[in-house]
This record gives structure tokens, sequence and C-alpha cells, in this order.
């Protein structure tokens, strides 16, 4: 059998749309609760920002890259892979992760890799090949915020502003394009 015979059934149907109802808990407040900020991610961004057109200073860069955080968090399902990277840093501080030691989370061994593909995820999700290679870019060098936080929250941080940071340079050179 191929996969082209195979009928498709739509068990989901009469779903909404959008979102019912407002959430009761915010992405940002999550992680204000694990000690990031806003203005963190902002810095941590532009410890490695390199002017382009359009991103002529670190003000403008600033300003381009909250907009973009602000409108990358409006997503549901980023928000819920970053929250995944929260928990696993949680169970990790905990020792309660599945078939991994307290010590082993602690030492962030290198041949565990799961950090690095939901970092990977994330900017990807965000803002495709550019945002993965965004993403190892501040995985390389851990600026900012990144050096302090644990093995699952640097790579899942490191992917929000790879991913992000990738959408300003981008974004702002083509608004700098529209002016000319």
């Amino acid at each position: 059998m191929k996969l082209s015979d195979i009928e498709e059934r739509d068990l989901k149907k009469g779903q909404p749309e959008e979102i019912e109802g407002k959430a009761r808990v915010d992405i940002l407040d999550v992680l204000a609760e694990e000690g990031i900020s806003i203005q963190d991610l902002a810095d941590t961004a532009l410890e490695m920002y390199v002017p382009h057109p359009g991103l002529e200073t670190r003000e403008k860069a600033d300003a381009l890259f909250k907009r973009e955080l602000k409108y990358a968090l409006s997503d549901p399902n980023l928000c819920l892979l970053i929250y995944s990277g929260v928990l696993l840093e949680r169970e990790g501080k905990a020792g309660t992760l599945p078939n991994l030691s307290k010590s082993s989370y602690e030492k962030d061994l290198s041949f565990i890799i799961a950090d690095e593909v939901l970092g990977t995820s994330i900017a990807t999700y965000i803002s495709g090949s550019k945002g993965a290679f965004e993403f190892v870019r501040y995985d390389k060098q851990k600026p900012g915020i990144l050096a302090s936080l644990g093995p699952f929250m640097d790579d899942v941080i490191g992917g929000l502003i790879g991913g992000v940071s990738s959408n300003m340079y981008s974004r702002g050179m083509a608004e700098f394009e529209k002016k000319d």
C-alpha cells in the first residue's frame, strides 16, 4: 500500500480555528519566574549585534528585536515549545528527568542532544534555516544571560533569540529597502 492510497480522516472536524478564552498563564510570566526578562533577551541578542541597513544603531535594533519578540510570542505553539524547555529544566534541577540522573543533567553531557534539538526547533519554527544558523552563533558564544542558564534553558532561550534576531535583521533590511 502506498501512502497516497490511504484515505485521510478528519477526526478533528468542527474545531475552532482560534484559541478560546484567555490563557491564565503568559509565557513572559513563566520566563520571569525563571529570572529571564524581555530586557535580558534583548541585551543578550544585542551582544552579538552587527549594524545592517535598517538597523544602523543599537537603539533601532533593540526596538525591532522587542517588536519581533512580541510578535513571535503571540504564537501559542512557540510558547508551548519554550514551556517544554522550562519544564525540562525544572525536572533536571529536581533530578526527576526520565533516564537521566541529576549529576548527568548538571554536567550537560555532549551526547544528550535533546536540548540542542529543542533550541534548533524553536529557532527554525520562528525563522526557518536563517534562525537555525543564528541559534548556532548564540549557542557557541553563549553571550549575556545564556552563559548563566541551565542545560535546557540556554538552548531554548538561544533558539528564541536566534530566531527572533534573524527576523529582526530580515525585517530591518526589508523596511530599509521599502524606504528607498
